[in-house]
């Protein structure tokens, strides 16, 4: 046994590995900087956090004791007429006067996008709203015979089927026009005449007046009475559809834009520009402007409500859920929120950084949901617990 042996060789007391040029005062020494050092925890990265908004707080399928056939709260709601001026009346929702995260600029422009649509209401959200849908197609009838409504079809893409304006919304369309007074006054005398008619008569409008109309957006025609190839196989009769035809273009200035064929010399000929469509062979249809942005909306509108819901389990959820989800997530308009918001917590998203104004425009939760439930996208169902619920079909 050495004689250097000494109890420091075996006690647990270890040294401070820090050198002690670099150790702190005394005075300004923490309590806890003798503590061995540790890395932050790494969390995986294979499973993200799903959001706030993204959690579906029913791990089962809800109770279904029967669908609602109504979706209508409003008991004063007897007719049709009236159904379409509550669907046009609470289409929109109210801009917040405060907080409401948009400058004058975003305002002006969400209230000339609503004024600039047509007010259209669709044959299949008026039946969801009333209780039978059988008496509602009579109803509708009687009305258009008798004046009070029409009807416009409307297709193409993503097309609308059947949609409903009241006739003094359709006059006041044309009063507010930039056409003439006296195409103005025929054209709603010539509607008038013909309140069931879903096309207007050729002889009832001449093709200058069809022209204009048509540039208005109130008359579209597809039978077109000459073809693009008769614009150069044949110069003579080409020059009656269109500009593009030598024996006009020769007779035009150098330099001018008749001698290349006038404006929409492209669109004439079949091409993509941007002049008018001319009259041809059928019958006039009704349209009414701004058709194409209004279908747009509706269509956006109505895909995203289908993949609000389809972050469920099961492709449903209540329907306080579901309109939480359209909405945002936006700060609540009570006495709680207020007083979070004086003590500088936070309360919520402001609306105008949500999608629901910031692409829709400011639509309803209950606009959308009626007309989902109309053109047989989603179903609403009594829970019997939590209120209705809302399943995806």
């Amino acid at each position: 046994m050495s004689f250097k042996f000494s109890a420091a060789h075996s006690s647990r007391i270890k040294k401070p590995t820090r050198p002690p040029a670099f150790k702190r005062s005394s005075s300004s020494a923490s309590p806890y900087s003798s503590l061995p050092r540790r890395k932050p925890l790494q969390r995986s990265s294979t499973k993200p956090e799903k959001e706030e908004e993204d959690e579906d707080f029913f791990g089962d399928r809800l109770d279904d004791i029967g669908l609602v056939k109504a979706l209508a709260t409003d008991l004063t709601l007897r007719d049709v007429a009236q159904a379409i001026s509550h669907i046009r009346g609470k289409m929109w929702g109210r801009i917040p006067e405060q907080r409401a995260g948009m400058n004058s600029t975003r305002i002006a422009e969400v209230l000339n996008f609503r004024m600039s649509l047509p007010p259209l209401v669709t044959v299949l959200h008026v039946q969801a709203l009333l209780n039978s849908p059988t008496t509602v197609e009579r109803e509708i009838a009687e009305l258009i015979r008798g004046g009070a409504i029409r009807k416009v079809v409307v297709g193409g893409r993503g097309s609308l089927g059947e949609a409903l304006i009241l006739v003094k919304d359709l006059d006041s369309m044309i009063e507010r026009s930039a056409l003439e007074q006296d195409v103005k006054e025929k054209f709603i005398a010539v509607l008038h005449e013909h309140p069931t008619a879903l096309k207007l008569p050729r002889s009832q409008i001449s093709e200058d007046e069809a022209k204009v109309l048509m540039h208005a957006g109130f008359l579209t025609s597809s039978t077109s009475s000459w073809t693009a190839t008769d614009v150069f196989s044949r110069p003579g009769d080409g020059s009656r559809g269109t500009m593009t035809s030598l024996n006009s273009i020769s007779k035009a200035a150098s330099g001018s834009i008749a001698a290349v064929g006038g404006e929409g010399a492209v669109h004439a000929a079949g091409g993509s520009g941007g002049g008018a469509k001319l009259p041809s062979t059928g019958d006039y249809t009704l349209a009414l402007p701004t058709t194409g942005p209004f279908l747009k909306l509706l269509s956006n509108a109505r895909a995203h409500l289908l993949s609000l819901l389809s972050k469920s389990k099961f492709r449903e959820a209540t329907e306080s859920l579901l309109r939480q989800r359209w909405d945002g997530g936006i700060e609540a308009d009570d006495t709680a929120s207020a007083a979070r918001q004086n003590r500088g917590d936070f309360v919520g998203v402001l609306p105008g950084r949500t999608r629901k104004w910031k692409q829709f425009y400011g639509i309803t939760f209950e606009w959308i949901l009626e007309e989902c439930v109309g053109a047989g996208l989603l179903e609403v169902f009594d829970t019997g617990s939590v209120g209705r619920g809302v399943r995806a079909l």
